[in-house]
């Protein structure tokens, strides 16, 4: 069996996302294995982001669950005795389970550990690029100050926090071919630069789920050959999940291990790469027929396959 269904990270039950007469997301039900990088995709509309809003925060989802297990896994019982209780967290024999719709968007990067990335790049062009890195440390270096004028003085363990800090934003530096250009303001970097900079300073927030607004949006096939590499040792050497949404199929089948395809809020396939790829419902949604066509273009691919 495959992670998402043996070692669930995050488990997504029933999501419905309504805006006054506008349902968004309709009765979604996904996981995300904890090994593993999961597409999100679908056609423009189809409810994409609006499911990222509802896992980091930014939205509280009208009805449904999102069972996060930070440590071990969100086993059913845990998870509907964790819901009966009214609580946010809760620390039982099969994992350390978050329920996000609960939770406002501060506590779910901080403590669940979710990061996300936007469709936008969203850095501080003014600052440098190694600032950057440093800004998405703030929390753990403000910790270490007892949020008092100690990190000012250098005093305890705020220096051992401060030099702990600049050495993880080298590193990540160095990951993504950005050292050279540490002390340059990031607005100066070239489009594709700014994308893995991006995603390198939501990793410095140390996430086990990290979800990427389309990565690959405006890349040319060099950067987009780079982000894969990046996605691939994120998830490899950093057992972090990934969660994006993507229109690139080409990064999509490259690098996932699982594909949830939506349209119009609705999930319509949920599988590997190979499967979505042969799914006419998935091809009938991207080529914009009708129900009632999707019949006709499954008859076209078994035409097509026996041709081969």
């Amino acid at each position: 069996m495959s992670s998402w269904q043996t070692d669930p990270l995050l488990v997504v039950e029933h999501l419905t996302m309504r805006f006054g007469g506008l349902v968004a997301v309709n009765n979604l039900s996904f996981s995300v294995g904890r090994t593993d990088i999961t597409a999100l995709i679908g056609p423009n509309g189809a409810g994409k982001t609006t499911v990222f809003n509802c896992v980091t925060g930014f939205y509280k989802p009208t009805e449904g669950r999102l069972a996060l297990a930070r440590q071990g896994i969100a086993a059913a019982p845990d998870v509907e005795h964790l819901t009966g209780t009214g609580a946010r967290h809760g620390k039982s024999n099969s994992g350390n389970i978050y329920l996000l719709e609960r939770m406002p968007g501060h506590e779910i990067a901080d403590k669940a550990r979710v990061a996300r990335t936007f469709q936008n790049i969203r850095l501080f062009t003014g600052m440098t690029v190694l600032e950057n890195l440093l800004v998405a440390q703030h929390n753990a270096l403000m910790k270490a100050s007892g949020y008092t004028v100690l990190g000012v003085l250098g005093i305890g363990g705020y220096k051992a926090k401060e030099k702990a800090a600049v050495a993880k934003a080298i590193s990540w530096l160095d990951k993504i071919g950005l050292l050279d250009r540490a002390d340059d303001p990031a607005g100066d970097l070239p489009y594709g630069d700014q994308r893995r900079l991006e995603i390198a300073r939501a990793m410095c927030t140390d996430p086990i789920l990290l979800c990427l607004d389309e990565p690959a949006a405006g890349l040319n096939p060099r950067e987009s050959l780079e982000l894969n590499a990046l996605l691939r040792s994120i998830r490899n050497d950093h057992n972090t999940a990934v969660l994006l949404i993507e229109h690139d199929m080409s990064v999509v089948m490259e690098i996932s291990d699982h594909v949830v395809v939506l349209d119009y809020g609705t999930k319509i396939a949920d599988g590997t790469p190979q499967e979505i790829r042969n799914d006419p419902r998935v091809i009938a949604a991207y080529l914009g027929v009708e129900d009632e066509e999707v019949e006709e273009v499954e008859a076209e691919i078994d035409m097509a396959e026996k041709a081969s």
